[in-house]
């Protein structure tokens, strides 16, 4: 007879010790990024006045941002938390991805794996925000320019022969799926394959997360939104229907772990076993910005499983750095040193 699957979440309490000395070895990881490279791109304006060719506000432009975006910023955020990081993805040979290389030079990041692609564009998402002198710029539109061809073949080869060059001698590899041809179940699987011992492989993926099934993936961290799109349901407050669909996508997957992010719902994790833990949101529940916050958990929980920690305690870590991330505006990162003041601040509350 099989065993009545419990509903009820498991215990979430950690040693927040262990979880900061676990931070505290981030700087000793090689991580390898692959997966799409995105320009979020910011347009700053004050409010001129209304057009009179049509119902819409004329924008003064101020200054123009361009930052990492996608993949990038989940390499950004790798770097910014103190690993050794390998990129490997390909741009356009644009002014998007002059900008994308020239960031991660400046921050004396190997870029020998972006490579350029003539007659390719580099994915760009343009924000157009607007507000007065000394206020906080309100988006008021969002422009996405996407490539309008694969990948060439040749490119494809390119990346795969730096993909497992790169595994040689890595703790990790985090693949970040944006859906604009980059990153492909089989060239992570193909590349993981290669090497000799056990490689720890991460995956956010924004479209078809079941198709890096039997690609090697040890990891996964989707949202709530993409979960229900590949299960083609509702979650809400249900949480039999996320246990449901989070142990489906565990064990059809076959991983060690799922970690699924719910915004102001926290985060939930399963495990083999039938475990589920639900982890309530680190900080206000009051988002400031959201932008980019599943490239920071992908980051951070990638980092804490490469030096050890149980899928719990990354877990944490993982939902300690979101919740620091959605407090700034833009595309954002976490430092090594916010991450560790936030775990030492949540100690000296349970210590009081």
């Amino acid at each position: 007879m099989k065993r009545a699957r419990t509903q009820e979440p498991a215990s979430t309490s950690v040693d927040l010790l262990a979880l900061r000395e676990c931070v505290e070895q981030f700087n000793t990881k090689t991580i390898v990024l692959f997966g799409d490279f995105v320009a979020d791109q910011f347009q700053y304006g004050e409010i001129s006045r209304v057009s009179r060719e049509a119902p819409v506000l004329i924008l003064k432009h101020r200054e123009t941002q361009i930052v990492p975006g996608g993949g990038a910023n989940a390499a950004n955020n790798l770097v910014s938390l103190g690993a050794r990081v390998l990129p490997v993805s390909a741009v356009g040979e644009d002014a998007a991805g002059d900008a994308l290389v020239a960031q991660f030079r400046r921050q004396r990041v190997n870029v020998s794996g972006i490579f350029r692609v003539k007659g390719w564009s580099t994915p760009t998402k343009s924000r157009f925000l607007a507000g007065w002198a000394h206020t906080v710029g309100q988006q008021v539109l969002r422009v996405d320019c996407e490539p309008k061809s694969s990948l060439p073949d040749a490119m494809r080869k390119k990346l795969h022969q730096r993909l497992s060059a790169n595994l040689r001698n890595a703790h990790a590899l985090a693949v970040s799926d944006y859906g604009f041809g980059v990153a492909t179940p089989e060239l992570v699987r193909q590349a993981s394959a290669k090497r000799k011992s056990p490689l720890l492989v991460t995956l956010d993926a924004r479209y078809d997360l079941h198709r890096y099934a039997r690609s090697g993936i040890t990891s996964a961290t989707p949202n709530e939104a993409e979960l229900e799109a590949e299960h083609h349901t509702n979650i809400s407050q249900n949480a039999g229907e996320l246990a449901r669909v989070g142990r489906a996508t565990l064990y059809e997957m076959k991983l060690e772990s799922l970690l699924v992010t719910r915004g102001r719902h926290g985060v939930s994790l399963f495990e083999p076993g039938d475990r589920f833990t639900q982890i309530p949101v680190h900080g206000s529940d009051q988002a400031v910005d959201v932008t980019g916050a599943g490239d920071t958990v992908l980051a951070a929980y990638t980092l804490a499983l490469a030096c050890g920690a149980s899928p719990l305690e990354a877990a944490h870590i993982a939902n300690i750095a979101g919740g620091l991330v959605v407090m700034k505006r833009g595309t954002a990162t976490v430092s090594r040193q916010e991450l560790l003041d936030a775990i030492r601040g949540q100690a000296s509350g349970a210590a009081s």
